[in-house]
């Protein structure tokens, strides 16, 4: 890539590619710098970072009423023309509709109410697990730990505390 100087008429170019849905790494490209100067020159000259994010403001905006319009479905009116021999014949138009879509509705929930909507779940677990290690495991444990050394020395304060409980492991769900 060439050796660009930053220069004052970046800002409208950025602004319009942001706002063109370019990532920052396609800009950069565009310009001819590396993504880190592009980093550099949004810390050094904040009209910069501004344009940029005012262009990417415009297109997110877009894409969140899009997508705010498939969660809840929409109506719609097509036009289709009708020629014949070149010439207009007739003009249908059709009243659409176009159905909510329950993945646009999950990914506005899980973004807009994570609180109600988030895959993960904490759930605490009182009281024991109890864990019997037949002898078979315990010979595909032992050939395991000793190929694996980092995994042996985090599984060796476990194996202790089932060897002191006759192979029985009590604790939380974290241990």
């Amino acid at each position: 890539m060439a050796n660009t100087k930053y220069r004052e008429e970046y800002i409208k170019l950025v602004r319009w590619m942001a706002r063109a849905g370019l990532t920052d790494k396609e800009i950069a490209e565009e310009i001819g710098i590396q993504r880190s100067t592009l980093n550099n020159w949004k810390k050094r000259y904040p009209e910069f970072a501004e344009a940029l994010k005012q262009g990417k403001d415009v297109i997110d905006d877009m894409v969140e009423d899009a997508l705010l319009k498939r969660a809840l479905g929409y109506e719609y009116e097509e036009t289709k023309i009708i020629a014949e021999d070149k010439k207009v014949k007739q003009v249908v138009k059709t009243k659409k509709s176009f159905i909510p879509d329950t993945t646009a509705q999950i990914f506005w929930l899980k973004n807009r109410r994570p609180d109600k909507w988030r895959d993960r779940r904490d759930i605490e677990h009182a009281g024991n697990i109890n864990h019997n290690i037949r002898e078979e495991s315990k010979r595909e444990l032992i050939k395991a730990l000793t190929e694996d050394k980092k995994l042996a020395g985090r599984a060796l304060p476990v194996l202790l505390e089932i060897a002191g409980s006759n192979g029985r492991r009590t604790g939380s769900a974290d241990n």
